[in-house]
């Protein structure tokens, strides 16, 4: 029996029907993300420290106290709110794009389903890619050069510490533990060299005692300004990383032929280093080495999928 999305003919309705058919859909896709949403609230705060261990890990590479700071009561909180809608929708649009093509692909030919499926997983793909390329390389990159560069800025010359020889030592020693000792005593003091941080014992909690280098520069990031950057960095990628089905989108509605997009290279290449300095939420620096080179490798990739889409095309003709 013959599946009746295979001929949009067999499937007309009325604009009254189409209306009725999109708001069933999209209810359908809210309920996923409804469902999915309330279980990332469970997992927020946890969601929250991975995407605040790439800026720890460079913080503790600098021996740098390796906290974030909130400069509002209610950051915390929102950044949570934040993240566990962004991490719900992720997880949820594979659910809401199998509703909305449901809707779409009944007024679609067979062969432009086909089209369209075919290239589905390889854009899966593409944007997981962009954001494990922006999480593992992006940005470890780009917070340890801006932690290196900052924190070697000296103080002025004047008011650096001096030198002076002691004969009786007026300085406590702090222990160093490489974490928190089993019962430790109330006011008790001690240096854990895992985190690196100074910790002190009151009313019987453990506290962190916030300190920093002693060059002219100590960071103190804001927790909602970091998660931003995460954000805007992963959905810039995620989007960029789409390039090749781009190219292939070109080629396949006879905009450009492939051996056009072979002889625009040099200008193509500018055009994506502009775009790369316009769109990253970052830097010109973190545009140039972490988003323009991989632009660059996406658009070669483009081309081959063109090519190949070509000879598979005349193939067929044959």
């Amino acid at each position: 029996m013959a599946d009746p999305y295979d001929d949009p003919e067999a499937f007309r309705m009325t604009l009254g029907d189409h209306l009725e058919e999109l708001r069933r859909r999209l209810i359908y896709g809210l309920m996923g993300f409804a469902v999915t949403g309330a279980l990332c609230l469970l997992f927020g705060k946890q969601m929250i420290s991975v995407f605040c261990k790439p800026l720890i890990d460079g913080l503790l590479a600098s021996n740098v106290n390796p906290q974030l700071v909130m400069t509002e009561v209610s950051d915390g909180f929102m950044v949570y709110l934040e993240i566990s809608m962004i991490i719900a929708t992720v997880f949820a649009a594979p659910w809401i794009v199998w509703q909305l093509w449901k809707f779409v692909a009944a007024g679609l030919y067979p062969y432009e389903r086909k089209t369209i499926t075919r290239y589905i997983p390889l854009s899966i793909g593409l944007l997981i890619a962009g954001d494990l390329f922006v999480y593992f390389f992006v940005l470890p990159l780009t917070i340890k050069f801006f932690l290196v560069f900052g924190l070697s800025i000296p103080m002025p010359e004047g008011s650096r510490a001096a030198t002076v020889e002691t004969t009786q030592p007026s300085y406590v020693q702090i222990p160093s533990i490489p974490g928190n000792p089993e019962h430790p005593p109330e006011l008790g003091m001690w240096y854990d060299s895992v985190q690196q941080r100074l910790k002190l014992v009151v009313d019987g909690k453990i506290r962190a005692v916030q300190f920093g280098p002693e060059n002219l520069i100590t960071p103190q990031i804001r927790l909602n300004d970091y998660v931003d950057l995460v954000l805007n960095s992963l959905i810039v990628f995620a989007l960029s990383f789409q390039l090749p089905l781009a190219v292939l989108t070109l080629t396949k509605i006879n905009i450009v032929e492939v051996a056009g997009l072979r002889k625009a290279r040099r200008y193509v290449y500018f055009g994506l280093a502009v775009l790369a300095c316009a769109i990253m939420p970052a830097d010109a620096i973190t545009a140039a080495t972490g988003l323009f080179f991989p632009l660059m490798l996406l658009y070669e990739l483009g081309i081959f999928l063109a090519a190949r889409s070509e000879r598979q095309r005349a193939e067929a003709l044959e």
